[in-house]
């Protein structure tokens, strides 16, 4: 167990249980434990295998090559519309952790192999999402905002402008884009 984890989980405002049974599920799988992201993060040999994550409405343990794993359980969820490679076991019950234990450990030890095996995941490159024509104006006003934007990684502007163009509204992207001007300014990724 590492102290750095041991004040995540106390910090925990929810799904403190559940998050405490999965931990031990996974450290029961002889992986190293570290804090990466500011999540507890699961390795094999410095390779990251599994991560413990809190969101309002579940906590998940999200396997990162989770696309490769063979699940006949029918448990691991894509993560998002735009996700390729991890997948998540989603919870909202720490019984539900217990009553999955078994299974966890056993794509846990899958996702372990996977790694060690060296497979790779074939990404298709796509093109880049459009820039909003709402975020257009506002860097065509702002020099600074542009070169702020300009300058951080392929990933961030990415993740900026697949957040703006969710929103069906144009008023909804407006704000959505004031709201991330400040971050965009101090070089943060949209959920750093």
């Amino acid at each position: 167990m590492n102290p750095k984890v041991d004040n995540f989980f106390e910090r925990a405002q929810k799904w403190q249980k559940e998050m405490e049974k999965l931990r031990s599920v996974v450290l029961s799988c002889g992986l190293t434990e570290e804090l990466k992201w500011g999540k507890p993060c699961y390795t094999d040999e410095g390779h990251n295998i599994v991560v413990i994550q809190g969101f309002k409405e579940y906590c998940a343990l999200l396997f990162m090559k989770g696309y490769l794993l063979n699940d006949p359980d029918g448990i691991l969820v894509k993560t998002g519309e735009n996700t390729v490679v991890g997948r998540q076991v989603r919870f909202t019950d720490a019984k539900e952790v217990t009553r999955l234990a078994t299974i966890l450990k056993t794509y846990i030890y899958q996702a372990v192999e996977v790694e060690r095996a060296g497979i790779k995941v074939e990404i298709k490159k796509s093109a880049p999402p459009a820039i909003p024509e709402e975020f257009q104006k506002k860097l065509k006003k702002s020099p600074r905002l542009k070169e702020a934007f300009e300058k951080l990684t392929p990933g961030r502007q990415k993740a900026y402008l697949f957040y703006f163009s969710g929103a069906k509204q144009s008023q909804t992207r407006e704000s959505r884009i004031e709201k991330c001007i400040q971050p965009i300014l101090d070089g943060k990724g949209l959920n750093e």
